[in-house]
């Protein structure tokens, strides 16, 4: 798509958005969306700089309430394919698509298609820190969307406990964690999450998970499998965010991932943050990854966001990324902006 007819494209969004937000069906139906697009300039040694100029994402979601109890969500997903698109020569498709049941005792019970529970980061880009993820680029531990069943459970004011039964953790080859791979059902290959949160501490959040699939298979795991007929992966994660006083919180996280040779290790990260103001927050950023037997690296970053409206936040990046045993390649550096639109 031709950058003219991506901005023209996102224009026509941006205007057309918040009057669907201005418009009530129903009590039972209700509709949200954001938009994120950015410029960003990269340069890695021994390669030529690169830059683009892109939409870079945009859902729009509806949500249906017909009782008390059930909801049922449905969302629509845009990636350009010059960002690896959605699907193979798509840049659309659909995200979100679950039915979840509350029982009214603490239990939430959800079937079909949603994100994983797990990882710090989120995989919206309007949800994130920075425009870039802090990790990622190796292992790609943290998975997207798959299809199966939740139950999410509130034991009490303090502790909740979820688990997931699904397709798949890792996508499809092409897919860009979008969608579980889905290739022969859960007798030949499936996948288990799990997780445990707990805010028991004042300003303390601790959140801890780990996730299983059976057969992953090479191509379809963004870490590298190399058995030649799959190999089982399991992940690890924890993290925590303390909320040191009103301005600024500090948040880190641990992951550690066992996908056999080739793909096992472990990502990490710290973030900082200040409020300048009600309006101005700024992130600092240090994180790393480390395959077993393989590259590493250590990255630097910084990413203050000022907030326009409450609709419309404007945010700017600057990173240095430092690489080990992963010649000819030795460290990278990173600049955007970016403007995030929701409603």
């Amino acid at each position: 798509m031709k950058l003219s007819t991506q901005l023209a494209a996102l224009a026509s969004l941006i205007c057309v958005v918040p009057a669907i937000a201005q418009v009530k069906v129903n009590d039972q139906l209700s509709f949200s969306g954001w938009t994120v697009g950015s410029y960003q300039n990269t340069h890695v040694t021994e390669q030529p700089m690169t830059d683009s100029l892109n939409v870079d994402a945009a859902l729009i979601q509806a949500n249906v309430t017909p009782t008390k109890n059930l909801t049922a969500v449905l969302s629509t997903y845009y990636r350009p394919s010059s960002e690896g698109g959605t699907s193979p020569g798509s840049d659309a498709t659909i995200l979100d698509a679950y039915v979840s049941y509350d029982t009214g005792s603490g239990a939430v019970l959800t079937l079909g298609k949603f994100v994983t529970c797990m990882g710090y980061e989120s995989f919206y880009l309007n949800q994130d820190n920075m425009i870039t993820l802090a990790n990622q680029q190796f292992l790609a531990p943290i998975a997207g969307y798959h299809e199966g069943i939740k139950l999410d459970f509130t034991v009490d004011k303090t502790s909740t406990v979820g688990f997931q039964i699904v397709d798949s953790i890792y996508s499809k080859p092409g897919y860009n964690f979008t969608e579980g791979n889905n290739s022969r059902g859960l007798r030949h290959n499936a996948g288990l999450e799990a997780y445990y949160l707990y805010t028991g501490i004042t300003n303390l959040t601790l959140w801890t998970g780990i996730s299983y699939e059976t057969l992953t298979k090479p191509g379809f795991d963004m870490g590298g499998v190399m058995a030649k007929h799959g190999a089982a992966v399991t992940v690890y994660d924890i993290w925590g965010t303390y909320q040191i006083d009103k301005t600024s919180a500090i948040s880190a996280e641990e992951i550690y991932k066992d996908g056999g040779v080739d793909n096992k290790g472990s990502n990490w990260l710290v973030y900082y943050s200040y409020a300048f103001s009600d309006k101005t927050t700024t992130y600092l950023g240090l994180s790393g990854e480390n395959v077993q037997g393989g590259p590493s690296y250590v990255k630097y970053s910084i990413a203050p966001t000022y907030a326009l409206t409450a609709n419309l936040a404007l945010r700017a990046q600057l990173s240095y990324t430092a690489y080990s045993s992963f010649k000819p390649v030795t460290d990278a550096t990173f600049a955007g902006a970016e403007f995030l639109f929701k409603f």
